[in-house]
């Protein structure tokens, strides 16, 4: 079974052997502000241009209430990664633009802070945000994309069951530029990895 307590948004976790998955709280704030400023010179090159004060309390008071927004109204479901065996944050995965009527898909995209690079966290954060996609939600599809450089996040895609469609010209504004992105997606009904979740 699921490893998962769901209700409201406050009380939504899915657990695996290593981390599980929870939506970020005003409390994580100290973490999240550190493991970002940390990890600066890592991420800035796979992500939207920082705001000039993207560490700031504001700033992410200012997060805060876009993805409370999401929970409200259905199109999002962003979520901290956070160690099992201390309770340290180590990055966060976000379901976005969900879709529904004859779509039922979503985006999902994730970042890992510099410290916690390569010891298979995000994997089975990834497989534990499928389970939340298709258990929970019942969506059909969900996609991803990434830059065409990206290659450690190509390797984490495509080893966890997604599957390449294509290239997508100038996908996203990245790092102040309008870069292409591979594109990816995993349906509900692909086989992928057992997923890494255990009893709550």
């Amino acid at each position: 079974m699921l490893g998962l307590l769901f209700g409201s948004r406050n009380n939504t976790r899915l657990t695996g052997p290593t981390v599980h998955i929870r939506p970020p709280k005003s409390r994580d704030y100290a973490a999240w502000s550190a493991l970002r400023e940390e990890s600066r010179d890592f991420l800035k090159p796979w992500e939207p241009t920082w705001a000039s004060d993207a560490l700031s309390k504001r700033g992410f008071k200012r997060r805060l209430e876009r993805f409370n927004r999401e929970w409200e109204d259905g199109t999002g479901s962003p979520f901290f990664i956070i160690r099992n065996a201390d309770s340290q944050l180590v990055g966060g995965i976000t379901v976005s633009n969900i879709r529904r009527g004859i779509v039922q898909t979503a985006n999902i995209g994730y970042w890992t802070g510099l410290p916690h690079i390569r010891k298979g966290y995000m994997a089975e954060a990834l497989q534990l945000t499928l389970d939340y996609c298709f258990r929970i939600q019942g969506l059909h599809r969900v996609e991803a994309a990434c830059l065409l450089r990206n290659s450690a996040s190509r390797s984490l895609l495509e080893s966890n069951g997604f599957t390449e469609e294509g290239l997508a010209r100038q996908y996203l504004c990245i790092d102040g530029q309008w870069q292409d992105h591979v594109t990816y997606a995993i349906l509900r009904t692909d086989p992928r990895p057992m997923p890494a979740v255990k009893e709550p």
